[in-house]
């Protein structure tokens, strides 16, 4: 790789020393890093919704910072990858729900910090072999990830159900078969648990709700329990995730910890789509359906909020640019934390956003999105900003004017085509070839 490729995949937290930090020997500062499952920007009170009911998730936004410009990847498995290394995928993408062992994670970095690590909700970073079979177990366990304690989806299956559901609990198999197991509360049950087992030590909360996946069934607060409706039953799993943020919030004033502990809040891609359980919405004025799998807004723009009492200012929306790879840097920058040494990082921090100043927010995303490899790898690979997006096949769109990307322009736009050219020109070529283990996993990688 060219230093040039370097220099930028590793961004201006790697560049730079951090430009805020919060914590302190005395007193380090607590992280929860929530993230929705298929939940996009457009279900939420605060960005404008009137269709769904997210009154906590909107508080943490009218008394933190919420921003307008942050995107995922378009479906689940890349973008926890990205959130986990703070690396495009084009770097370490090796196939569908599958983390590199040796990568070093956001939970290494803060284990090493010297904070009291927990993951609770869809790890999806082992290999379940859900697209090929040999890749059973070839990613990385949340116990090797840096994480002391985990109650996750069943780790040896594809498991996604809401009652009666089976977890991994700290390396153990546990099925929960009474009535009333509803597996979204287990989980906050569990994230509550930790934070009120923790209060006296820092801690770091990795916390991918498994709310508003499918299936689409009624909630215990349903007033309809036999609801066969996808978008009835969606719009009340949405209602009742937020009260499950609302919860952990609680729980932070309850075990004294609220006004040392920042709270990131986003969503994993945009809303599911499709004629089969497609979710319609209203925002503004505008129908948007949704679009999970599409590299269109409706798949990849995602919420952002950021809450830390009488420190991230109160009520502030901003424009800036968030890329998943951005969670990294900028949890290392709030708290004191050390990044990884070696190899790239292309994340960049927004600390000095969430401080009240202006820093460095990058000027541009790159996305590389292979989320399910086939015979050949096709990926799908593009640079935006604000306004304007460029895939590697010369497609430019205005997303001001075209957010569903029907129009690619013939003329005009000239200037964000050059700049934006300039941005995939300067990662790699092509990603990592998808490794088809025989015996051992990691023996056929490329």
């Amino acid at each position: 790789m060219k230093r040039r490729d370097v220099l930028k995949g590793m961004g201006a937290a790697a560049l730079f020393p951090p430009a805020v930090s919060y914590g302190s020997k005395e007193k380090p500062m607590n992280v929860v890093l929530i993230m929705t499952d298929d939940t996009g920007y457009e279900v939420f009170g605060c960005y404008g919704s009137k269709q769904y009911k997210t009154p906590r998730v909107d508080q943490l936004a009218e008394t933190g910072m919420r921003f307008n410009h942050c995107y995922s990847n378009p479906v689940c498995a890349p973008s926890r990858l990205k959130i986990m290394t703070g690396k495009s995928n084009v770097r370490n993408y090796v196939h569908w729900g599958i983390l590199d062992p040796s990568e070093k994670t956001i939970g290494h970095m803060m284990k090493d910090a010297g904070y009291a690590t927990c993951v609770a909700g869809k790890w999806q970073l082992h290999g379940t072999g859900t697209f090929a079979p040999e890749t059973k177990g070839a990613g990385t366990l949340p116990q090797d990830a840096g994480f002391d304690e985990h109650f996750c989806y069943d780790l040896g299956s594809n498991h996604h159900g809401y009652w009666s559901p089976v977890f991994t609990v700290n390396g153990k198999t546990k099925a929960f078969q009474h009535k009333d197991a509803y597996s979204p509360k287990l989980v906050n049950d569990y994230v509550c648990d930790f934070i009120d087992r923790k209060k006296d030590d820092p801690f770091f909360i990795y916390y991918p709700l498994v709310l508003t996946h499918g299936p689409f069934q009624p909630t215990p607060d349903s007033e309809d329990p036999s609801s066969n409706s996808f978008q009835k039953n969606f719009e009340d799993m949405v209602n009742y995730m937020d009260k499950l943020v609302g919860r952990v919030v609680d729980q932070l004033e309850e075990s004294g910890v609220r006004e040392n502990t920042l709270i990131l809040f986003t969503g994993d891609n945009g809303s599911p789509g499709g004629a089969k359980g497609g979710i319609v919405s209203e925002l503004n004025g505008i129908r948007i359906e949704g679009g999970k799998s599409k590299t269109t807004d409706a798949g990849t723009r995602v919420a952002l909020i950021a809450n830390l009492p009488e420190k991230v200012p109160a009520g502030n929306v901003t424009d800036d640019l968030v890329d998943f790879s951005d969670m990294m840097p900028t949890i290392a920058a709030m708290t004191g934390a050390s990044l990884p040494k070696g190899g790239v990082l292309d994340g960049v921090s927004f600390a000095p956003r969430l401080s009240g100043r202006k820093g460095k927010p990058r000027d541009s995303i790159y996305i590389f999105n292979e989320p399910i490899p086939g015979p050949e790898p096709h990926p799908t690979i593009f640079a935006r900003d604000q306004r304007w997006k460029l895939y590697n096949d010369g497609r430019l769109y205005d997303i001001s004017e075209d957010a569903l990307e029907q129009h690619p322009l013939k003329e005009g736009g000239e200037e964000a085509r050059i700049r934006l050219q300039a941005v995939l020109d300067s990662m790699p070529p092509e990603g990592l070839k998808i490794y088809r283990p025989k015996t051992d996993p990691m023996a056929n990688r490329g």
